[in-house]
């Protein structure tokens, strides 16, 4: 059995929530250990991938970098983090969406041209990959990875090679990528940060109280290293940053475009401690569980959750519907994130290696279930199960997030409708019967959009709603791996 295979059995069957592309982090501070905070920043950004991770530095012309497969405190201590010196460095924290789980598809990605260093990393997936690497490969550039994020790399060096400057190179390189990329760039004399025209994946700005600069996918990295806020990168910007803190801007896009914030990145992907446009997430979830209890109330003795980004919108889904909000699944947070495979007898547990009910508080009772969404089902299935071999009188169902019907190709490891459970069902009892929930219900479309208290046209819903922002060619349904099997030029 190979890495991949372990990592579907042990992590996949127990949580079959959206995967996340990646987070990236990003600094340029001289005279202090940009490697070690990149690591806590890194740290911080552990949520959006747990495959792999890894921080290039930039030391004058000097380039250092370590990645490996596994996590922020795995991969790192401090005899590797040591030998990463500089005033430059960049970090990523990858779930792979395209290519699979390998140390070669491991981040930063290195290239150079001349005497130009690059680190690339990158959060997101491009729609165009395919078409940019045939130009690639057959203008003579061979790939090492299977990552849309590697063709990023060699296309910035295919325009250095045309005699472009580093920034010309750079915006015309990204201009000529769509779909969704938020990405950090480090060489010896900037700190980059780019975000495509539509801002799909979250990226940030920060300062330490220095006045040095951070890029990072969410806010809470900024907190963890004593940065402070300063703005979003905007949607088709390209930021330089140099070692004096001096900023350019740009834009590459070359048409106008209307943001579409990727509204799952609200609802689950993103810390709680995270904020979007000024919009506390934590905040936002609560507001979810309000809206879900005015469109779909419950006579139940409990409110509880799947823990533990269920949590805030079970909260408000108490405090609006006057009902008690109990603590009744108890979460071991570090199952997740080992890649020993249980035995045959543990596998049998099922949710159990996960969620532990505490049966005192669900015997006898009727429970109010608040998840933040459903994608295959077989999740919630045993959740279900779980509460009710506890005793639970009746169990109702209330998901914080419309129906997931479509995939998603921007950047969300869902990309084939069959995926998906509400898209093969006529109806929410159908599912709510294949679950075995007493009742199902789902916040509409409609109240999702009022809880943000922000405009509709700011958000990509397509996996509700099926209407993508940036078109999709129909080679990428169900086409995660479709480089691994390519013959690369050698």
């Amino acid at each position: 059995m190979d890495f991949r295979e372990l990592l579907d059995q042990n992590i996949q069957d127990l949580d079959d929530k959206p995967k996340e592309a990646c987070g990236v982090f990003g600094i340029i501070a001289p005279a202090e250990d940009v490697a070690r905070l990149t690591f806590f920043g890194l740290y911080a950004l552990q949520h959006r991938g747990q495959e792999s991770c890894g921080i290039a530095t930039f030391d004058g012309s000097k380039i250092a970098l370590h990645k490996n497969i596994g996590l922020v405190s795995q991969v790192f201590d401090e005899t590797n983090l040591s030998k990463l010196k500089g005033d430059i460095a960049i970090g990523h924290t990858r779930y792979s969406t395209t290519g699979s789980t390998n140390i070669v598809n491991a981040q930063p990605i290195l290239v150079s041209f001349k005497d130009e260093n690059i680190a690339l990393a990158h959060n997101g997936n491009l729609v165009n990959a395919t078409e940019l690497r045939d130009f690639l490969i057959k203008k003579g550039y061979s790939f090492e990875s299977t990552t849309d994020s590697e063709v990023m790399a060699k296309l910035i060096v295919h325009e250095l090679s045309s005699g472009k400057d580093l920034k010309k190179s750079i915006e015309s390189a990204f201009s000529q990528c769509k779909g969704a990329f938020s990405v950090a760039i480090g060489t010896k004399d900037y700190l980059i940060a780019v975000r495509d025209s539509y801002g799909v994946r979250p990226l940030c700005l920060g300062l330490t109280s220095k006045g040095q600069s951070i890029i990072a996918s969410e806010s809470c990295a900024l907190d963890i290293v004593g940065a402070s806020f300063v703005r979003d990168i905007s949607p088709g910007e390209i930021l330089f940053i140099n070692k004096e803190q001096k900023l350019s801007s740009s834009n590459f896009a070359s048409t106008n475009t209307s943001s579409s914030h990727c509204i799952f990145e609200l609802i689950y992907f993103s810390r709680p401690d995270s904020t979007f446009k000024g919009l506390s997430i934590y905040h936002f979830r609560k507001e979810l569980g309000r809206q879900l209890a005015k469109e779909s109330p419950c006579d139940a003795d409990y409110v509880i959750s799947v823990p533990d980004s269920g949590t805030p919108a079970a909260i408000g889904y108490a405090e609006e519907s006057k009902l008690p909000f109990g603590e009744a699944l108890i979460k071991n947070r570090y199952i997740g994130r080992t890649f020993i495979q249980p035995s045959p007898m543990l596998r049998e547990l099922g949710i159990r290696l996960k969620l532990n009910p505490l049966k005192d508080v669900i015997a006898g009772k009727k429970i109010v279930v608040i998840d933040d969404s459903i994608v295959r089902g077989n999740t919630s299935k045993k959740i279900v199960k779980l509460i009710k071999d506890s005793g639970a009188k009746e169990v109702h169902l209330r998901i914080s997030s419309p129906p997931v019907k479509w995939p998603c190709f921007y950047g969300i490891d869902i990309d084939s409708k069959e995926q998906l459970i509400a898209s093969k069902s006529e109806s929410f009892d159908e599912i709510a019967k294949f679950i075995d929930a007493d009742s199902l219900k789902y916040i509409s479309h409609a109240g999702m959009i009022k809880a943000t208290d922000l405009h509709r046209n700011i958000f990509c819903t397509a996996c509700f709603s099926g209407q993508y922002p940036i078109e999709i060619p129909k080679e990428l349904n169900g086409a995660k791996l479709r480089y691994e099997k390519v013959e690369q030029k050698i």
